[in-house]
């Protein structure tokens, strides 16, 4: 058979377009891990296959066309099923919704059919058909990614039907009307792909949102213990105050000196407890506007917190600055306190057990960034699982759930902008965060 040079261009540029979006979806299914790019990648492939032995350029094969078709008909529709949002059913509660639902399940069917009776490739009807349900069954939903490739179908469709293009473009004797819709397909699913993209990233960052949010309140048990554990001895203090001032006063010995140390002796305790509760508050706020902040201060923010946990299990923790102590980073504080909370939580857990277990956290500042280095004698991590820490639902605890590491990372990356390293030194292991020094 024959072909004249624009022919094979215009399916060399067809072939060209389906691989592309072949490696397109099948590089965004290994980041997100969704089926409809998965689905999606394998219906193109046998939708190559099949313009390839439609096209009789290469080799002829009419039985392996019509498995190409099938085959691609399905992962069409796997597609479209994981594609699809809102409900595949309408709320029918009277005589009305039932009526207007089944003109409207009409629709489609005829608008499909008439799609299949122009392109002539099921995969692709298969996928409009189900898309639009999506849309016609969920119309407040409001559905963005799906409406766009719905509606660019169907303007499409409509100009066709309308100018009766088809009839018009066979007796032309024009390329094959095929190439078109290979063509249109790719340009309509790339651009519906990049607003879902848009959406799950938005939902992802919901979602880490919420689990940080989980994390906290899944140790507020043991905070609220460590909490209870540091206001006994200020209270302590403030009784024994309250007990001597008793004691001065009925021997008519309490003179204005001794009054008044006692007094700011008081206050002392109550200034402590207050910070904190400050603290410990500051740590559950969900959400606060970015500003300059210290460093210094979302630190011991975090070992307050933890303090009694330390004393519990004779853990020394130095806190070394080897720059000014009032640096800055740009950011939330609380969030890096929390990233601070986790890891000295971690070494807490490996150094239970240990002799003379330490913790040391060192803050180094360069002309552009803040290091803060938190170190431990808890034996290090094994080679094999390093690779592995910051992973979601990674842990090498029993009871660990695997992702305050991970949360980590994802703070110290996107919320300031870092980066954050494990490497295992002498009898232990030492993580690192990097952040750029506020201005």
């Amino acid at each position: 058979m024959q072909f004249d040079i624009t022919s094979i261009l215009f399916y060399g540029i067809t072939f060209g377009i389906l691989i592309m979006t072949i490696v397109y979806t099948f590089v965004r299914y290994l980041y997100s891990k969704e089926i409809f790019y998965i689905s999606y990648c394998f219906m193109q492939i046998f939708s190559l296959a099949y313009i390839i032995l439609y096209s009789k350029i290469y080799i002829t094969n009419s039985l392996i066309q019509e498995l190409s078709l099938v085959f691609a008909s399905i992962f069409a529709l796997i597609f479209a099923i994981n594609y699809y949002e809102g409900k595949f059913l309408p709320k029918i509660s009277n005589y009305k919704e039932l009526f207007f639902n089944t003109f409207l399940l009409n629709v489609v069917i005829l608008t499909a059919f008439y799609h299949y009776i122009l392109f002539e490739y099921l995969p692709y009807t298969i996928i409009y058909a189900i898309l639009f349900i999506s849309i016609i069954f969920n119309l407040k939903q409001g559905f963005k990614p799906t409406l766009i490739y719905v509606i660019g179908w169907s303007v499409f469709c409509i100009l066709l039907f309308i100018f009766d293009f088809k009839d018009f473009y066979i007796k032309q004797g024009y390329f094959d009307l095929v190439l078109v819709v290979f063509a249109i397909e790719a340009m309509l699913f790339t651009i519906s792909i990049a607003y879902k993209y848009n959406d799950l990233k938005k939902q992802n960052k919901e979602f880490e949102k919420m689990i940080l949010q989980q994390s906290k309140f899944a140790k507020s048990g043991e905070m609220i213990a460590n909490i209870t554990h540091q206001f006994r001895q200020p209270l302590n203090n403030i009784s024994y105050i309250l007990i001597n001032l008793k004691k001065r006063f009925e021997s008519e010995k309490l003179d204005k000196f001794f009054f008044d140390k006692k007094i700011n002796q008081a206050n002392e305790q109550l200034t402590f407890l207050s910070k904190t509760i400050d603290d410990f508050k500051e740590f559950y706020l969900q959400e606060k506007e970015k500003d300059n902040f210290s460093v210094k201060e979302s630190i011991q923010n975090a070992i307050t917190i933890l303090s009694a946990d330390l004393k519990k299990h004779n853990i020394d923790l130095d806190l070394n600055f080897q720059t000014y102590e009032d640096i800055k980073v740009f950011g939330v504080k609380n969030e890096l306190s929390q990233v601070i909370l986790s890891l000295i939580s971690n070494s807490i857990d490996v150094l239970k057990n240990r002799y003379k277990p330490k913790i040391s956290i060192n803050v180094f500042a360069s002309s552009a960034e803040v290091i803060i280095e938190i170190i431990d004698n808890g034996g290090g991590i094994k080679q094999k699982n390093l690779k592995k820490i910051f992973e979601p639902y990674f842990s090498t605890k029993e009871e660990g759930t695997g992702i305050g590491l991970y949360l980590s990372k994802i703070i110290v990356e996107e919320s300031f902008g870092g980066k954050i390293q494990v490497l295992n030194v002498k009898d232990g292991v030492r993580f690192s965060i990097f952040i750029e020094k506020a201005i």
